[in-house]
């Protein structure tokens, strides 16, 4: 029988923190899905339809003991997007969109799993990660300002268009609505900061005081959605509302296999998939590392793959890890994944017996909750840090930013990952190379610009920092014939490879080239502190069968003092 690792060694007194744990995230999840929901371009009932079949089935293979998987804002943002590009007109054929987006996000994840390839997230530096999270955060701000204030603003358009949009129309803002967003906004904020400040004042248990500073969006949710029954909001001032919601638990469904459907949606499901992952993952190693725990990427791919096809075969659409509630989860005590099984719990009987109470709940209000859970997104601190410690890194901070805000979310990721490759090969093309000298009369030996070191003029030790390969291959001889030009007197060159892990054959050849231009100006190549693999690679090449057996020292020290010794004149 099939039991995960953190069920086969529960303990008992974990329960309470799970318990606590999993109800307040469930007084998030439940009005947060339904605004993802709304941004999304789909009904209420999809998103939270993805709140819980998708949390029990992360739950059995995820590695996270405290993510909190479901309806997040740039999966929300990126399938929205997505549907607009189809061109779909009606409301069902979206729904059915969605659930064969889902399937194909979990069905590439799991084929990344057998593929190993777990370490994709190594492909995304952090700044290029910023960088697009904070751009499709103003994103996801800004295509909510048409429900708070009530205008009539075209989805799916460049954050400049829906700025522009927005300032057009704002005079011809509707009163209603926007009091509705504006009081709601006002209310999320007052239990994030005066609140918590007020409560932790009080002798209030900390558990209590938890619950019911998290519980904004529900409150918010209750005021808002009395307010428009009572004053008949809907009918006398047409306030948008969500209406009628199926109540019930989501039936298993087979999406949609459609094969001209699938063509159209793989290149987004992929760029969903990986940027799910990656959200994912980033924020499950964040909360792992505070409690000492281990977070398995490809143990990760099959957790948020299953749960993407939970999330198809149940009637949802794309979910991930989300920021927010994971940190309500982590803060709320959660010891395991039980927490996130009890949050599911509770929103499928939210789905039995309480969706009738939403029908009036005004979209200004879930928009309000969905701007209030994206604006910590946008993220000044790393590119300020950026900025002041490697500035080619805040500008690929900006090239992602831009190319999102101004084009789209794919380009933007497509710009991050080219912009992130293309860095680190600049940076790895021009290795930093440094000509070493003995320090004292110690063994150790260090670059002649920083540090008093002896030095042999007939003697050149020359360290790289880098692996050698196709691109710093041209960079690494005409560095070194440049050294051997200055420096007439020279007879060896000794090459220093501790910080060398792979030589490619472009690598190798360089290095054959490298010793042949060096043989015919009558200088000597040597290697120094050669790793094992690399040693084991070179073994037979024509390169080593070439390069005298004497040539290769186990150390720095040891190939300077067998050099100096072989020129020293017979007595």
């Amino acid at each position: 029988m099939f039991l995960p690792d953190w069920l086969k060694h529960y303990e008992k007194g974990q329960l309470n923190g799970d318990l606590i744990a999993g109800i307040i995230v469930a007084v998030v999840l439940v009005p947060q899905a339904m605004a993802y929901g709304l941004l999304a371009g789909l009904p209420p009932e999809v998103a939270l339809y993805s709140s819980v079949l998708p949390l029990i089935l992360y739950a059995a293979f995820g590695s996270s003991r405290t993510l909190a998987v479901g309806p997040v804002g740039l999966m929300s943002l990126m399938t929205g997007a997505t549907l607009i590009e189809l061109g779909i007109n009606d409301l069902p054929g979206m729904i059915s969109a969605a659930h064969t987006l889902a399937l194909l996000v979990g069905t590439i994840l799991l084929l990344m799993r057998l593929a190993r390839l777990g370490v994709v997230i190594n492909f995304l530096s952090h700044p290029v990660i910023s960088g697009f999270i904070s751009a499709s955060a103003i994103i996801i701000a800004l295509s909510q300002m048409k429900h708070i204030f009530g205008l009539n603003i075209s989805l799916g358009l460049p954050a400049y268009e829906t700025l522009a949009q927005l300032l057009i129309q704002l005079p011809q803002s509707d009163l209603a609505a926007s009091v509705i967003g504006i009081s709601s906004l006002v209310l999320l904020w007052a239990f994030k900061a005066p609140l918590v400040s007020f409560l932790s004042k009080t002798s209030i248990s900390e558990g209590v005081a938890q619950l019911i500073s998290k519980s904004g969006p529900l409150v918010a949710v209750a005021i808002s959605t009395s307010i428009v029954y009572f004053l008949n909001l809907d009918t006398q001032h047409q306030v948008s509302i969500i209406g009628k919601i199926p109540p019930g638990l989501p039936e298993i469904i087979l999406p949609s296999l459609d094969k001209a459907l699938i063509l159209k949606l793989l290149p987004s499901a992929f760029l969903i998939a990986l940027i799910g992952y990656l959200e994912s993952v980033s924020i499950a190693k964040s909360m792992a590392s505070q409690k000492r725990q281990k977070i398995d990427s490809n143990k990760e791919l099959i957790g948020l793959g299953t749960a993407n096809i939970a999330s198809a075969i149940s009637g949802g659409y794309p979910v991930a890890g989300g920021f927010g509630r994971s940190m309500v989860n982590f803060t709320a005590g959660a010891n395991s994944p039980l927490a996130s099984i009890i949050s599911a719990g509770l929103v499928g009987l939210t789905l039995l017996v309480l969706t009738p109470l939403f029908f009036f709940l005004p979209k200004a209000t879930l928009a309000a909750i969905i701007v209030f859970a994206v604006l910590p997104l946008i993220d000044t601190h790393s590119f300020k840090r950026a900025l002041a410690y490697d500035k080619a890194d805040a500008f690929s901070l900006l090239g992602t930013f831009f190319t999102v805000l101004i084009i789209d979310v794919e380009s933007g990721i497509i710009a991050g990952v080219i912009m992130s490759v293309c860095l680190y090969l600049y940076r790895s093309s021009q290795p930093h190379i440094a000509i070493v000298g003995q320090v004292g009369n110690s063994e150790h030996y260090r670059n002649i610009d920083r540090h008093n070191v002896k030095t042999d003029d007939k003697i050149i030790a020359i360290r790289i920092d880098e692996n050698l390969y196709f691109a710093n291959t041209n960079f690494l001889e005409d560095t070194i014939m440049q050294i051997v030009a200055d420096n007439s007197a020279v007879n060896h060159i000794v090459l220093i490879c501790s910080s060398v892990s792979v030589i490619d054959t472009s690598g190798l050849e360089s290095l054959e080239d490298i010793l042949f231009r060096l043989r015919k100006v009558g200088v000597k190549l040597h290697l120094a502190e050669v790793k094992g693999p690399v040693m084991d690679r070179l073994k037979g090449t024509e390169f080593l069968n070439n390069l005298s057996k004497n040539s290769i020292f186990l150390s720095t020290h040891q190939a300077m003092q067998a050099l100096k010794s072989s020129q020293q004149p017979l007595s």
